[in-house]
């Protein structure tokens, strides 16, 4: 054993001295495993037995970070258990059935009393021990039930933990975190702020009212033995989509993950350059090893689904320990912890009230693009033999940025026009007269979505202030695109090199790789909904105007979830979008008194032209 594995061993080694418990390190040690994967192993499975341990350790022994000093993230969870669970759950799959998934699906019933923080591998058993006695020293206090209060938005709907039992928790939380960072050395934060237990979050405003009915059948005064648990996670794929194997596959190639039912893939949206059409890459849970994978043999997980539960502190209810003395637990609660809460009542439903995101939104059509002019043959008549682009009308643009595969991909994903720029530089110059405040841009990953974008913030004086959020969620409904695939659009590479100023920070609600070819109505609204609360929670507080420059599509799909309106009828949507103009727009504005949004009139006004034939002055010579 190496000198810095003699001396980890012997740290750990010493700190469980004495303890009754046989250490689960000893046994992989025996085996020949160092000790910093040993503990590692331990920590990813919740140190529950060596055999788990020793499994997950010949899982990985391929992977790549095994020997990288990677620590995992851990929270804890105030959590319901008995005939309050059953019904929380039965609440998740009737809303998820009736309403369609929303955020609160993603995680299990629970009320979160810690942020996620991180803890040394060889330091795990030390939080364990601050779990313990945090819930001794408040378990005469702990409340015998938990007043549960529901509370409704636009966006949001769940309990609240309300009056003295949520200063008990709050102080339980407390404890923990000052044990934790006393036993384990993690710095970890409590939750100080409103205590809540979600039922549903970001969902179509058209189901707040099924959603509330569904909620009445929760009743909190249900038998409820609460349990706080330790969870951790693996930080290193926080944003990453989760998916969950659904069969089995055999590599036919060295690059490519074996896959056993079950197992759990993490696919970073943003690293999906070297698939091909219908694969994806992803890092097995299970072995650690990236590779390729046909993405038709996974569904979509929750992340959570991949966290590991370690240890849980049930809260006794006995009558005996309810009665210890009244005055040590209300000594605690009238301390400096007590002191440094919030007011309860209004004032915390204002303070919930205040992280729901409160906007105006304004949603453009893309200016004139050049195929609606010249056809469907427009590349064939601006290509040279060799492939280069040349200007054969005015109405072509000056120019065309470069594409890694070339001219042939703007075939799908033309460019604007001369008239398309233009009719852009002159919204934008009237957005600026306006006087609005336009403190966001949010385009669909189409090449004449962004140029719109561009040429509007330049007339707003904006152009280098705000960059531009690529959200390929509010593309065009792709039954509508030519041929089977979705079109080859710009990379942010491609569009950065063309001199756009887009963020590459930004982490859109569908990755361009998500979308469907030749998509179903229902699929297409759902994805707008969903993009749109994605784009409005991504937003700061009240600071202006969201620009959202999409397809003419965009004014319906993209403004009715916010109006809380259901999807149109499909016959009915595309006759209303075939007369939707170039530089189209619709205003949606919060009526904050009445809890809604309102379809209200655009800050500019709308931009009439004729059309203008292609004219042949050989047509007029003399003689013919």
């Amino acid at each position: 054993m190496a000198a810095g594995e003699t001396q980890l061993y012997a740290k750990v080694s010493n700190k469980h001295k004495g303890r009754s418990t046989p250490s689960l390190l000893d046994p992989l040690l025996g085996m020949g495993f160092p000790a910093h994967t040993a503990l590692k192993a331990l920590a990813a499975t919740g140190r529950k037995t060596t055999e788990e341990a020793s499994d997950w350790l010949r899982c990985h022994r391929n992977d790549p970070s095994l020997d990288d000093p990677i620590p995992q993230e851990y929270a804890l969870f105030l959590c319901p258990t008995g005939p309050l669970l059953e019904k929380l759950e039965e609440f998740w799959r009737d809303s998820k059935r009736q309403c369609a998934k929303n955020r609160a699906h993603e995680v299990f019933p629970h009320i979160t009393l810690c942020d996620f923080f991180t803890c040394e591998d060889h330091k795990v058993e030390c939080l364990y021990e601050a779990l313990k006695k945090a819930g001794d020293r408040i378990l005469g206090s702990f409340p015998p039930t938990v007043p549960l209060v529901l509370y409704s938005s636009i966006s949001y709907l769940g309990f609240f933990v309300s009056d003295s039992p949520a200063d008990v928790i709050r102080e339980f939380a407390m404890m923990f975190a000052t044990e934790a960072s006393v036993l384990a050395d993690c710095t970890v934060k409590p939750c100080t702020k409103q205590l809540h237990l979600t039922l549903a979050h970001k969902f179509y405003p058209h189901h707040q009212r099924t959603l509330e009915q569904l909620a009445r059948a929760i009743h909190p005064s249900h038998s409820c033995q609460w349990t706080a648990a330790l969870y951790s996670r693996d930080m290193r794929f926080v944003h990453y989509q989760t998916l969950r194997a659904l069969f089995q596959y055999k590599p036919q190639n060295v690059d490519e993950l074996t896959l056993s039912p079950g197992d759990y893939i993490f696919v970073d949206p943003t690293q999906q350059e070297e698939a091909s059409k219908g694969w994806v890459i992803g890092i097995s849970q299970r072995t650690g090893c990236r590779g390729f994978l046909p993405e038709n043999y996974t569904e979509q997980a929750s992340e959570s689904d991949t966290w590991v539960k370690h240890r849980t502190y049930t809260f006794s209810l006995a009558m005996d320990l309810i009665s210890r003395k009244d005055g040590e637990a209300s000594g605690r609660r009238n301390g400096e912890l007590h002191a440094s809460q919030m007011p309860r009542g209004i004032s915390s439903i204002q303070a919930l009230q205040a992280t729901i995101a409160r906007r105006s939104v304004l949603v453009v059509r893309h200016g004139e693009r050049v195929d609606q002019i010249f056809g469907k043959s427009w590349l064939q008549q601006c290509s040279t033999p060799d492939g280069k682009y040349y200007r054969p009308d005015l109405n072509f643009p000056y120019s065309l940025p470069r594409r890694s595969n070339g001219i042939k991909d703007f075939e799908n994903d033309p460019p604007l026009s001369s008239c398309g720029i233009f009719q852009s530089r002159m919204a934008g110059e009237a957005l600026l007269d306006s006087g609005i405040r336009v403190t966001s841009v949010f385009t669909s990953p189409a090449l004449r979505c962004v140029q719109t974008a561009k040429h509007i913030l330049e007339e707003l004086k904006l152009e280098k202030k705000i960059k531009i959020r690529v959200e390929p969620g509010i593309f065009e409904w792709t039954k509508w695109e030519s041929g089977k695939t979705t079109p080859t659009l710009m990379t942010l590479d491609e569009l950065k090199e063309a001199d756009f100023n887009v963020s590459t920070d930004y982490r859109p609600a569908f990755p361009l790789a998500s979308l469907l070819p030749a998509e179903s109505y229902d699929e297409y609204v759902d994805r707008c909904a969903v993009s749109v609360q994605h784009i409005i929670s991504t937003c700061p507080q009240d600071v202006g105007v969201i620009l959202i420059v999409s397809h003419g599509s965009a004014l319906d799909s993209c403004t009715r979830p916010l109006l809380g309106l259901p999807p149109r009828d499909s016959g009915d949507f595309a006759q209303l979008v075939r007369k939707i103009p170039s530089l189209g727009m619709c205003f949606c504005e919060e009526n904050k008194e009445e809890g809604k949004w309102e379809l209200v009139n655009p800050p500019v006004k709308t931009l009439t032209h004729g059309s203008n034939s292609a004219f042949n002055w050989r047509n007029w010579l003399v003689g013919r």
